[in-house]
């Protein structure tokens, strides 16, 4: 089994999760972090646990012959350039969400990746949680039979007592409450409910809490999908409120429902139809990157680099169908109408 060295670029809160799962999986450990502040060598060598060689030229640390792979933790607004400079330099890569904030630069991003022909893994990491596995795993066995309608809401209030409010309340990196947080919600939707996208109306407001007053965005949202084969769905993003975290999932079938971590359907023959049947397993409870699933996802990632083929639900061109409907929800919400998926070109 081949030992695949990972270069990480930017070294912030969510980069310490991504370095611990790399260094956590079976055939993957991280060697080198580019920082634009000066890291030193040794304070990280022993912070992680592994050699660590620490650069503040990315150039130079992507000429590195032994690196194989680079996980780009850095501010969403670099992530188009950090993208393409990895792909330029044959480099494999981990790509933290959103994929960039505008659909121009996703566009530019996956251009470089397919000319370079390396490859990618985006962090919608949701898709490896036990809750989403287990819940997939209700979908595919036909507990539900067909989804006409479903909603997944992301609830969690960023503000100053979170890592991520320090950058994350400009409209430079933040972007917008479902490209900051909310995209989650979004990915995790399409994955349950499957199909394309045909068109969005979003809606987007904000709270009069003063310690969200200094957000540059709107930061709740409410996007309503519809499908091309006429099924609808609905994300809620909110980023705003003063709550325990939530990653609401309700799902509603022709043979039954699902809602969070509790089912029923009809194709269970004794099941009492007043009540709903509990699932068992660990739910998505908490915004702190290293509850996240992300050692489940790296795994996956490295092991599809071993066979050689792209990687499974959240490649970078699997990623971007969730990205876009993100994108087009925004431009509804700003253009105070309802968007096709097409008017994005």
């Amino acid at each position: 089994m081949k030992k695949y060295n990972v270069a990480v670029i930017g070294y912030g809160w969510v980069a310490t999760a991504h370095i611990q799962a790399i260094n956590a999986s079976a055939n993957a450990q991280v060697t080198a972090v580019y920082s634009s502040r000066p890291q030193d060598n040794a304070v990280l060598s022993t912070r992680h646990g592994s050699p660590i060689q620490t650069f503040t030229d990315l150039a130079a640390m992507l000429k590195q012959p032994d690196i194989h792979a680079v996980s780009i933790c850095s501010y969403p607004s670099q992530h188009k350039d950090h993208v393409i400079a990895a792909a330029k330099a044959g480099k494999h890569i981990i790509l933290e969400k959103p994929i960039t904030l505008s659909y121009a630069d996703a566009k530019a991003a996956a251009a470089a990746v397919a000319k370079a022909g390396v490859k990618t893994c985006v962090c919608f990491e949701c898709r490896f949680s036990s809750q989403f596995q287990v819940t997939k795993s209700v979908i595919d066995a036909g507990l539900l039979g067909t989804i006409h309608y479903g909603e997944v809401d992301y609830y969690h209030g960023i503000g100053p007592w979170y890592g991520q409010f320090r950058w994350n309340t400009g409209k430079k990196n933040g972007g917008s409450s479902l490209l900051s947080a909310g995209c989650h919600a979004m990915d995790a939707l399409l994955l349950c409910m499957g199909g394309e996208v045909e068109a969005v109306t979003s809606y987007a407001t904000r709270s009069q809490n003063k310690v969200f007053a200094q957000y540059e965005y709107a930061t709740t949202s409410v996007t309503i999908l519809r499908f091309k084969d006429g099924r609808i769905g609905k994300v809620a993003s909110v980023i705003d409120c003063i709550q325990p975290y939530y990653f609401h999932t309700h799902l509603v079938g022709s043979e039954g429902s699902l809602l969070d971590n509790k089912f029923h359907s009809n194709k269970l023959g004794g099941l009492n139809k007043h009540a709903w049947s509990n699932l068992s397993m660990k739910m998505l409870d908490s915004g702190d990157v290293s509850d996240h699933p992300y050692q489940t996802q790296f795994e996956s990632f490295f092991a599809s680099l071993e066979r050689g083929e792209d990687m499974a639900l959240t490649s970078l061109g699997e990623s971007l169908k969730s990205h876009r409907v993100v994108l087009a929800a925004d431009l509804s919400a700003e253009l105070g109408r309802e968007v096709k998926l097409k008017e994005l070109k």
